[in-house]
């Protein structure tokens, strides 16, 4: 694990012009954040709890001083889009993501709310990642080349970087207290959360992957591999957190796909690339984004929205996701 000192920032904000203006930092009156991640802040509403996608952006573990305009909007209607495509695989902690039907304190923030927050359940999130792999990619085909396995899962001699593999594999992960996930065996996972519930994940798991990807390839997409979160409420397991967006999941182009190489991403590898060039540590604070790298990543995350939930293939159009949940409003508090 990298060791970093702490350093003074003295990255300022430089005069760019967007469209929109990020949101970095979700304050809303008369509520406190209960905790916040690296994208998502969380505040608890008593009975619910506030998700809220900020536009922050991170890269090698480190929150980068400016954010990408309009990035959180496009997580929450990804996930918005295939928490309804799952429901008959698995219920999700979703209540509401209309800011009308959220409790009257979350009222006086409907500016910021609006389409990038959600009013979930209270589940108890399990100690576990549940990474679904298709193909042959990033960490898992450094294993492959140095092992012949992933995550410990031997597979076939012979296959080159972008394979798709003979079937989805299960990897999960869990989370360190600082740095990287780490990965852990499935033994492991039985030991965390006993055999039955073990099991239950991987083939929930690979359920909504092999779905996900077969809808996503109809629409040129192809997902070679995410990550799920899951949790108990009231004693059920449900999906939780958010499911197959950009920042979850590496989307490739069908019609670009090339085994033998690396593929080009729907996701902020833009951003990453361009941080290789410079003279840093990867440590905090991370450099500011210049304009065009912020614009360039921006539109990279707009365009997978919209081939995701807006692009049709066999079936009438797709409406946005946020009209497709209208439950009944919760109670105000």
């Amino acid at each position: 694990m990298k060791q970093c000192r702490q350093k003074r920032n003295n990255t300022q904000f430089k005069g760019n012009a967007y469209i929109e203006k990020p949101i970095l930092k979700v304050e809303l009156s008369g509520i406190k954040p209960l905790r916040s991640g690296k994208v998502r802040d969380i505040f608890d509403l008593g009975d619910y709890l506030l998700l809220v996608a900020s536009d922050r952006v991170s890269a090698f573990d480190v929150v980068l001083p400016n954010g990408i305009p309009g990035k959180g909007k496009v997580l929450t209607q990804i996930s918005l889009y295939w928490f309804k495509q799952m429901e008959k695989i698995i219920p999700n902690h979703l209540v509401s993501a209309v800011v009308k039907d959220f409790p009257s304190v979350c009222q006086s923030g409907k500016e910021i709310l609006d389409g990038r927050s959600m009013l979930v359940k209270k589940a108890e999130p399990l100690p576990v990642e549940c990474i679904v792999r298709g193909y042959l990619s990033g960490s898992g085909w450094k294993e492959y080349k140095k092992n012949g396995t992933v995550c410990g899962i031997e597979l076939p001699s012979g296959l080159i970087e972008s394979s798709k593999l003979p079937r989805p594999i299960f990897t999960p992960s869990t989370k360190a207290e600082e740095g990287h996930d780490i990965n852990i065996t499935f033994d492991e996972v039985k030991k965390l959360v006993g055999n039955n519930m073990a099991d239950r994940l991987r083939d929930i798991s690979i359920r909504i992957y092999k779905k996900a990807a077969d809808m996503a390839e109809e629409k040129g997409i192809i997902i070679a591999d995410t990550k799920f979160e899951f949790g108990l409420f009231n004693d059920h397991l449900i999906l939780i957190d958010e499911v197959l967006t950009p920042d979850s999941s590496r989307f490739w182009s069908v019609n670009a796909y090339e085994p033998g190489r690396s593929q080009d991403s729907y996701d902020k590898q833009i951003i990453r690339d361009y941080l290789l060039t410079l003279q840093w540590d990867q440590c905090p604070p991370g450099p500011v984004l210049p304009d065009d790298i912020v614009q360039k990543a921006a539109a990279r995350y707009r365009e997978i929205m919209d081939i995701l939930i807006r692009r049709p293939h066999n079936r009438p159009d797709l409406k946005m996701a946020q009209t497709s949940h209208s439950p009944k409003k919760p109670a105000t508090r």
